[in-house]
């Protein structure tokens, strides 16, 4: 077991797990808002820009199966510090990268570290902090979503309409290298769970998938990140080409959004801690239906209607993650936690990889730019939804 952390060292290191969670989904983020730019730039349609969103997640999806063998084998702070060190060159190379194939190459190398640093967060909160305060804990560290768009994303986009698309990839390199070096501080070795770790590399991998509630909770956890990214990747380019807003429209829609979640997600965890994970999960993804095929649908309004959807949208479908990712941590035995985490990892990255990868291919582009087909990824992404609900009561609590 590990040692219980004094209050101040806890909270620290929470808040220094929601800046590495900020830097990572900013990291992958930043590609979407960027998605009329990089399209122009490189000039490629959705279909290709969705197979560059695609390279990060599923070059993440790989290597968080590789890490499903290996996660349970070392300290938690070693390996959190030496994926991250991997994420902060790759980030710089996207901003060195010229032309699509080079920007390919330059985000699947991002997501082969990107992915790991995932699990490796969820690992430490579900090995640090009791279950009583998980849901708390993770709805401080996932805060860094909401921070990724009332902050990061935003700068990012007022910094590429002012010094073009590579500075953002520049700036978020800088902020890492700094977040580094606080965590070598701040995080502390995580060693309770290498006495049970497994001596065969297979044996890792039949240990983990023969238990079924681990089979429930993966599947739960690609279901909720199936039905969210085959819509949240086109949000930017659909609001550009299909109502008219312009880029700078944009850095308001995630403002406004980001800002929403900084009050609601804590609330949603202190949800998580009270209600069963499973109750949450459902009533907040049966509410997410709504701005879901609202998005989808394009409407015709103004800025402040489009930012009144984006709202709905932020709060409901990211707050699902709060209870999903409570659920999935608490799924299995602490010895299991890191090689269940990085499997948890790998199937939501390859489900949103696969997400972005489908809308792009189901939708085209019509003679004046606008996106065609996006209502019906709106109708798949609410069957994946649905799925999602059915899944998470199957998923038993273990600790």
């Amino acid at each position: 077991m590990n040692p219980p952390l004094p209050e101040a060292r806890e909270r620290a290191l929470l808040i220094l797990l929601m800046l590495v969670q900020l830097t990572v989904i900013v990291d992958f983020m930043i590609m979407m808002p960027l998605s009329s730019m990089l399209m122009g730039e490189l000039d490629i349609d959705t279909t290709a820009f969705g197979l560059l969103v695609s390279a990060y997640s599923f070059a993440a999806g790989a290597s968080s199966l590789l890490a499903a063998s290996l996660a349970d084998r070392f300290d938690r702070r070693s390996a959190l510090l030496v994926t991250y060190v991997g994420l902060t060159i790759a980030t710089l190379g996207c901003a060195l990268a010229h032309g699509y194939t080079m920007m390919l190459v330059a985000r699947a190398v991002a997501g082969l570290f990107g992915g790991v640093l995932g699990s490796i967060t969820l690992s430490i909160v579900g090995d640090v902090i009791p279950p009583q305060r998980r849901g708390r804990a993770m709805g401080l560290v996932m805060l860094g979503f909401s921070l990724a768009s009332v902050a990061g994303v935003p700068l990012g986009l007022i910094i590429a309409n002012h010094m073009g698309w590579r500075a953002p990839f520049v700036v978020l390199a800088v902020l890492c290298a700094g977040v580094w070096i606080v965590a070598v501080r701040v995080v502390p070795h995580v060693r309770g769970h290498l006495s049970a770790a497994p001596t065969g590399f297979l044996a890792s991998y039949g240990e983990l998938l023969r238990e079924r509630n681990h089979l429930w909770s993966l599947a739960m956890s690609a279901a909720v990140m199936f039905s969210g990214f085959l819509i949240i990747p086109y949000i930017a380019p659909s609001m550009v080409s299909n109502i008219g807003l312009t880029p700078s429209d944009l850095i308001w829609i995630y403002l406004a959004g980001g800002a929403a979640t900084l009050v609601t997600r804590p609330w949603i965890g202190h949800q998580t801690d009270r209600h069963r994970h499973a109750h949450v999960l459902s009533l907040l993804a049966v509410a997410s239906v709504l701005p879901i095929n609202i998005v989808a649908n394009t409407p015709q309004l103004g800025l402040p209607w489009q930012i009144g959807i984006s709202v709905l949208f932020f709060v409901l479908v990211s707050g699902r993650f709060i209870p999903a990712s409570a659920l999935a941590t608490g799924a299995t035995r602490p010895a299991l936690r890191g090689r269940l985490m990085a499997a948890t990892s790998a199937a939501q990255n390859l489900a949103s990889g696969s997400a972005a990868f489908i809308a792009g291919a189901m939708m085209s582009n019509g003679p004046r730019g606008e996106l065609i087909g996006f209502p019906t990824v709106g109708l798949l992404a609410t069957a994946g939804t649905v799925l999602a609900i059915w899944l998470a009561y199957r998923v038993r609590a273990v600790s």
